[in-house]
């Protein structure tokens, strides 16, 4: 389950890029965690201005996602990942760091997103919310996706990513959860 709690504690560390795959915290210092129920909300407001960055690179992507797998790296905050990313931020939000930005990988064993958002919030972005639950809790609240082909989009580095995705799938299959919890604040 997307809540589901490991024990690990909230870092706000970068996870080295060998290191991605295991357990992640519950919470993520100076951001928000949000779940399935509340990212879904958010999507269907269209005033949100919601920028919902998918981290992971996988054939399905959540509806309007775009591309930004270099900032899912580890390393440092000042690396030229962190410098390039900071310019495809200031471009996708036109510089407004209290835009809502959702990041998201494949599930509550990733910590791609984490990284992506660690490093957002390290920006100075204040409204960074870590889909923790990811492709996985969406699909399997039967929620729809989009293939990586049709979606387009940008790769991080501010160029555009268009024709460089393999073949997409058909829609995400699976059953309905009811996960209308909110999100909790941490830091």
């Amino acid at each position: 389950s997307e809540a589901q709690d490991f024990g690990v504690a909230p870092t706000d560390k970068l996870r080295p890029s060998d290191k991605t795959h295991g357990p992640t915290p519950s919470k993520i210092p100076g951001g928000l965690v949000v779940t399935t129920g509340a990212l879904q909300k958010m999507l269907s407001d269209r005033q949100s201005g919601l920028v919902v960055l998918d981290v992971y690179g996988a054939q399905q992507m959540l509806p309007n996602a775009v591309h930004a797998m270099p900032a899912s790296q580890g390393g440092s905050f000042n690396d030229e990942t962190q410098k390039g990313y900071g310019q495809f931020l200031q471009q996708i939000t036109g510089g407004d760091k209290n835009r809502p930005i959702v990041t998201y990988c494949a599930g509550v064993q990733c910590w791609l997103s984490y990284n992506a958002a660690l490093r957002a919030i390290k920006l100075g972005y204040s409204n960074v919310l870590w889909y923790r639950g990811g492709l996985e809790a969406w699909t399997q609240a039967g929620l729809p996706t989009t293939s990586a082909q049709q979606q387009g989009g940008n790769d991080g580095r501010g160029q555009d990513g268009r024709g460089q995705d393999q073949d997409g799938g058909g829609q995400g299959q699976g059953q309905q959860r009811n996960s209308n919890q909110v999100g909790q604040r941490s830091g």
